[in-house]
This record gives structure tokens, sequence and C-alpha cells, in this order.
């Protein structure tokens, strides 16, 4: 591989060119007619590019016994705009990056996705709208509890490993949106329904959205080993993070032994019920208001962020973006108004 690189998210359909990218998805399958292949994604800051490597491709064997998600390569690859399925390359060449391109100049951070607000700043923002907004003591230092316990995780883990803030810093940033939209609508429905009995429970709505999805610090790690990646852990992939979230809190609970049981109660039940819809991976259903303003301010939140992410990435001048693999549609970005 001797040519001049390019990036990845400036290629043009049936472009030829090499490119450093962070490999993302490795999937073994079978075709129907039962050939085996990889289904693979590769990524840079702004684009993900897929490819399939059948098992008679020279790149077969490496793909299954040496490829690592996680891990930079280098790549010759041909870019494919496909209308079914967006962005595609094939793939001409690959090798994982060397020191020689770092002397050269290859850098991580110039190839992945970046926050917008810094992890630090939104974690002390998180932490400052506990303290500040939450009426309730013993909640409140329960919630910090659990935010201080997990930092050093927090800070870099994404709110999801794929789909919506999936950048190191992604969990607080969305977790940050998702408490501050609660919280107005909390409070703006409270007074249409100042008669409800119960009453709707502002703190809980708060820290509910606050530790929507604390279980992720236990169901993702960060990797030791490769640059801006998380793992799934074994309890991740046997509970998922709205069981583990709900244990985190349980477990936190006992801690504080003051905090009236009905408002844990409540806690549980937001954190395991947040998702609302069993198709969408909800151990139950919502019993209480509270869960539905959670849910509806985290589903908003991501959906807007992969929106916005998918026209501030695209970088044809056409319409429609190319059609986005998350969203499975394109956007229209050439509008007047």
């Amino acid at each position: 591989m001797a040519s001049p690189l390019v990036r990845l998210f400036e290629m043009q359909p049936n472009q030829v060119g090499e490119f450093f990218a962070l490999l993302t998805e490795r999937q073994k399958s079978e075709s129907r007619d039962r050939k085996p292949y990889f289904l693979c994604r590769f990524k840079d800051a702004k684009r993900t590019a897929g490819t399939l490597i059948w098992s008679d491709s020279f790149h077969f064997d490496d793909c299954e016994k040496t490829w690592q998600i996680g891990r930079f390569y280098r790549l010759r690859a041909k870019y494919i705009d496909h209308k079914e399925f967006g962005s595609q390359i094939e793939l001409l060449g690959l090798r994982p990056v060397n020191e020689k391109d770092r002397r050269e100049g290859f850098t991580e951070i110039e190839y992945i996705e970046r926050y917008r607000k810094p992890p630090e700043e939104a974690f002390s923002a998180l932490c400052s709208l506990a303290s500040e907004r939450l009426l309730d003591t013993s909640l409140k230092n329960l919630v910090l509890y659990l935010l201080e316990t997990h930092r050093e995780a927090l800070l870099r883990l994404p709110a999801s490993p794929k789909h919506y803030y999936p950048f190191a810093g992604g969990w607080l940033e969305h977790t940050l949106r998702v408490a501050e939209h609660s919280l107005i609508l909390a409070e703006r429905y409270r007074t249409i329904y100042a008669d409800s009995q119960p009453p709707l429970n502002t703190d809980i709505v708060l820290a509910g959205a606050i530790l929507h999805e604390i279980g992720r610090a236990v169901e993702l790690r960060p990797s030791p080993e490769f640059f801006d990646w998380t793992e799934t852990t074994i309890e991740g992939r046997l509970a998922g993070h709205s069981i583990l979230g709900r244990d985190l809190v349980r477990q936190a609970g006992a801690l504080f032994p003051e905090l009236h049981p009905h408002l844990l109660k409540l806690l549980e039940h937001v954190v395991l019920a947040h998702l609302a819809l069993p198709e969408w991976g909800s151990p139950r259903l919502p019993a209480v208001p509270e869960v539905l303003i959670v849910h509806h301010a985290d589903d908003l939140d991501a959906k807007m962020e992969m929106f916005q992410r998918c026209l501030r990435n695209d970088p044809s001048s056409r319409d429609f973006t190319e059609r986005d693999p998350i969203l499975g549609r394109q956007l229209w970005k050439s509008r007047e108004v």
C-alpha cells in the first residue's frame, strides 16, 4: 500500500483509495446456500461502511483469525453508495496500523466521533443537577453515590455501542440531556395534573432519568487494549443494562436505610421499565407515569442525536443524505427553511 491517503467519509461513489478506519463489527453468518461469510463494518469520525468477506475471499482466514474489533486498520478499498444498504466498501487490501503510520502522523483521535460536551464537564453538570434539584436528601445521596462510584467508567462509556452517542463520553452527554428534559416535563405535567393522586413525583423522574442507564457501567467495560472501545461483559450479555441498573439501585439503597421504601421501589421500577416496550428489551411495562416521562425523553434524545449526526456527517451535496444504516433511511437536507 503506497497510494496517497484519503478519508473514508470524503470518498465518492466508485472511488478507490487508502484510508484508516476502526473495525467496529465482525459477525459470521451463512448465505441461503450455506456459504460462510463475515459482515464487517469500518468507521472513521463521520462515516460507517460495511463489507462482506466471503469464504472464498483472500481476506477470509485473516478476518476469522486475526481481525479484532476495536482495532484501527489501513485499508485499500472501493467506496460504494448502495441504494438499499447505504455506505459499502469493496475491500482490496488491509493491514493493522503500525508504528510507521504513527511516525507519519496517524493518531486515533482524528478518526473517532467526538463528544460535543467534554465528559468531565458533563459529569460535573449531572452531579450539580442532582445536588440542586433533588429534594429528598436520601434519594439525592443515593444518586450521587452511584455516579461517583462509577465515575471512571462513565467518563469513557458511550450511551450505546452502535446507535446513539456511540463514542467515549456519550453516556454522560445523553444522560445529562435526558435528565434536563425529564425535569422540564415533570414540572409541567405536575402543574397540569395538580390534583393527581398520587401526585407526580418530580424527584423520582429526575433520579430515574439520571440513573436510567446506570447499568451500562456493568454491561459495558472500556477496553484496556483498544482505543475508544467497549466490550460487553458476561453480565451484560446475560441480563442487559435495565436489569443490571435495577440491581445497582437496589444494592445502593441498602446503604441508605433512611430512604423511604416506596421511593426506592419507584426508582427501581423507572430504571427497570424505562425502555417501556418488550420489543425494545424492557423487562416490564411502565406501571407509574414517571416512567413515561423518562422513556420519551430518552427516546427523543437518542433519535435526535442519530438524526443530527446523520445530517452533520453526510459529505454529499445531494438533496438527501446517504442511507443511514442505523436509521434505515435517507434524510432530506437541502430544504431552505
